[in-house]
């Protein structure tokens, strides 16, 4: 019993000090990347990558390519409840919006049945699709197209 009573005092001592702790501010935790790049703020991406302004399509870089986006999609809400992309480029949309349709290929299941909307697989735009930038690379890359494909 004796010991019991002690533990209980020794808890409710030390429960204010937790308490404060716990309510004291954590420090932000600093994230990098493998190559040690400090990626922690809002801030730090912002010379890697920045919203373009509406431009021409740039060319693609290999033959399976997707398409890069040449506009901004900042604040572009894509859910699986809506999907802010098929506003213009649904298929019923692309005669009064000018956007390129979205192709046959999006409207396939992985065994080539076609659905008479977008495949659930294809839905999500940012997944293959990105933004073009000129953004400064953020490793060396020295990719070149095959000969002949541009």
């Amino acid at each position: 019993m004796k010991t019991l009573m002690t533990i209980l005092m020794a808890c409710l001592l030390a429960a204010p000090a937790l308490a404060q702790k716990a309510a004291a501010p954590a420090e932000p935790v600093k994230v990098q990347t493998l190559r040690g790049v400090d990626i922690s703020g809002p801030e730090a991406p912002s010379d890697n990558f920045r919203n373009e302004r509406d431009q021409g399509p740039m060319p693609r870089d290999f033959v399976q390519q997707p398409p890069l986006i040449p506009h901004t999609i900042k604040g572009y809400n894509i859910t699986k409840n809506f999907n802010k992309c098929l506003d213009c480029h649904a298929w019923n949309r692309t005669r009064d919006t000018g956007a390129t349709k979205v192709s046959i290929t999006h409207f396939k299941t992985y065994s080539g049945t076609e659905l008479s909307n977008i495949s659930p697989r294809r839905y999500f735009c940012t997944q293959c699709h990105v933004p073009q930038t000129d953004a400064k690379p953020l490793v060396e890359n020295r990719f070149q197209p095959a000969a002949g494909f541009r």
